[in-house]
């Protein structure tokens, strides 16, 4: 199967939900120059995020905020324990939804963790391991989403089913034969692309308006900054025609 047919088969049916009573349809017109702004910061958690909230996403006023947050948290060197990155989690999505904002919540990416180990402990995860503990992450941010009943989009879904993640030049996720890095854990451009295209089909099938976008994140939003490089924001501005 082709990525884009698997793209508007697969995510859709089972990596997108939407919110109950939710009617699928076209975006409402309006006469404000439509834009999209890409507010990741690499290393940030949920506690940075909440640090800067207003200036870099309710500030904006954003009909639409896309959200992808948990990466940092489970990880040594910015590490947060479970429940109190669930309640940063959750009052982060109360803020933006008080601006009347509509968010798309995003799970976090799979990753290889023999890159990941290079740069930390693999002890810190203890016996669950790296993967369980994401599992963890990931089961809170579906819970957080139904809860509120948040557009949701399984892109770790998307990443394992056809990513390749690993150490295979086709891997979505960076590694020495496609980017020259032990990295792991960021999408290549072509990730990017896949991540873009994912949230693109999610988001022409709602009725709710998109003009004002906001990405906010860490570095796996950030994608090397901006909305013109090779940041799944700034591939989305492409398909969106901002």
């Amino acid at each position: 199967m082709q990525r884009r047919a698997f793209l508007q088969t697969t995510i859709v049916s089972a990596s997108l939900a939407f919110p109950a009573g939710f009617a699928r349809g076209k975006q409402a017109r309006t006469t404000e120059a439509p834009f999209i702004i890409n507010a990741g910061i690499g290393g940030h958690n949920t506690f940075d995020l909440l640090a800067r909230i207003d200036k870099d996403c309710l500030a904006h006023k954003p009909d639409m905020t896309i959200l992808m947050i948990g990466t940092n948290d489970m990880n040594s060197k910015k590490y947060i324990p479970l429940p109190e990155y669930e309640k940063n989690l959750r009052k982060i999505i109360e803020m933006i939804l008080g601006i009347k904002s509509e968010i798309m919540l995003m799970t976090i990416l799979p990753v290889h963790e023999p890159y990941l180990y290079n740069r930390h402990d693999k002890a810190f995860y203890g016996t669950e391991g790296h993967k369980a503990r994401k599992v963890k992450v990931n089961e809170t941010i579906k819970k957080a989403a139904d809860d509120y009943k948040l557009h949701f989009l399984d892109m770790h879904h998307v990443f394992e089913s056809i990513g390749n993640v690993g150490e295979e030049s086709s891997s979505l996720i960076q590694n020495a034969l496609n980017s020259q890095k032990t990295d792991g854990v960021h999408p290549t451009p072509e990730g990017y692309r896949t991540m873009a295209v994912a949230i693109y089909e999610a988001l022409i099938r709602t009725n709710v308006p998109y003009q004002r976008l906001v990405c906010f994140g860490d570095s796996i939003t950030n994608g090397g900054g901006g909305v013109d490089g090779n940041s799944y924001p700034g591939y989305l501005k492409k398909l969106l025609g901002y």
